[in-house]
Formats: C-alpha cells, sequence, structure tokens
C-alpha cells in the first residue's frame, strides 16, 4: 500500500471519527418517547442513553399493587431505551454505511457497550 493512500485511509478515518463525535453530541439533544400500561407510565430518553423524564398517571398508582407500577415503569424505561439507541444506530449507520468501525467512538460509547 503506498504512503499517499495510507495517508487517505487515515484522514478519511479521521474525518468519520469527527463527524461520529458531533452525531453522539447531536444525539444528546434528541429525545424518544415509550409509553406502557396504555399511556399510564411514559418514558423519555435521549440519545446519550439517558432517561431524561418520566411520567406517571395519577390513576396506576396504587398502593396495593406497587409491584404493576414497578413492571410498567421498567417496561416504558427499557423501550424508551431501545427507541433512543435504535434512533443513534439508524444515525450511525447512514455515516458508516452500517459498518461496524471499531476505534471511531461508535455507538457502544453512548450505550456503555
Amino acid at each position: 500500500m503506498s504512503k499517499k493512500m495510507l495517508g487517505n485511509i487515515m484522514r478519511e478515518a479521521q474525518r468519520l471519527q469527527a463527524e461520529m463525535m458531533r452525531m453522539q453530541e447531536e444525539a444528546k439533544t434528541k429525545t424518544v418517547e415509550a409509553t406502557a400500561g396504555g399511556g399510564m407510565v411514559t418514558a423519555v430518553a435521549n440519545g446519550a442513553g439517558e432517561l431524561v423524564s418520566l411520567k406517571i398517571e395519577k390513576e396506576v398508582v396504587n398502593p396495593d399493587d406497587v409491584e404493576m407500577l414497578q413492571d410498567l415503569i421498567i417496561a416504558a424505561a427499557n423501550e424508551a431505551l431501545r427507541r433512543a439507541h435504535e434512533m443513534v444506530s439508524g444515525e450511525m449507520s447512514k455515516l458508516t454505511g452500517g459498518l461496524q468501525l471499531p476505534g471511531l467512538g461508535g455507538l457502544g460509547n453512548i450505550f456503555g457497550k
């Protein structure tokens, strides 16, 4: 491989890394929403894989059935986080053409994988 070709590959890798970092920062400002229990519990997550809000309707709060409320919260939060991961994966896939490029600050850095 020629030095010129290697230099081009390195420049492209650096460009991709910078673009991925920009996309990760932008993803932090984007949110997705998921509900459970017919909308009784709503969770919102951002593209950084953080749960940013949780809304619980009064009607679902029953001191005699705390387990059901816990299940609804977990279901809504997990779905919101899954959707956030899909959102970021889709954006990154557009950039990389679906390639998994190790060492370029991909999704693993956002979602702890």
